[in-house]
């Protein structure tokens, strides 16, 4: 079984920064496509980024690219999402994900039923 922790989420103005990693144990994250979800109150869970399992290939959801930037460190066995130029509309409950697979990285990468493993989350506020 593969566990997922996120941490790193916190109180932050309009724009500004802040990095959330995500750290696995149990199996290690090499193999595995990594997605980030947001879900913000009242909404449903929103796929925003997925990195392939080499990290050679990523996607971005409209609604961050150009602001936020996936990685991973697969010697860490962690991945990581950098939200930049973060705005009240960013703020959330925000989860890693991951499956082993680059398969749901190349369809799929954004449906929260293709992952297996899923961390608790870490909250994201943006406010002034």
């Amino acid at each position: 079984q593969l566990q997922l922790v996120e941490s790193g989420g916190g109180l932050v103005k309009p724009g500004g920064s802040l990095r959330l990693s995500c750290v696995a144990s149990g199996r290690i994250l090499e193999f595995h496509t990594v997605g980030w979800f947001r879900q913000a109150p009242g909404k449903d869970r929103e796929g925003i980024s997925c990195i392939s399992s080499s990290g050679g290939g990523t996607n971005y959801a409209d609604s961050v690219n150009r602001r936020f930037v996936i990685s991973r460190d697969n010697r860490k066995n962690t991945a990581y999402l950098d939200l930049n130029d973060l705005k009240v509309e960013d703020t959330a409950v925000y989860y890693c994900a991951a499956v082993e697979s680059d398969h749901t990285f190349h369809y799929g990468c954004y449906d929260s039923d293709n992952y297996r493993y899923w961390g608790q989350g870490t909250q994201v506020t943006v406010s002034s």
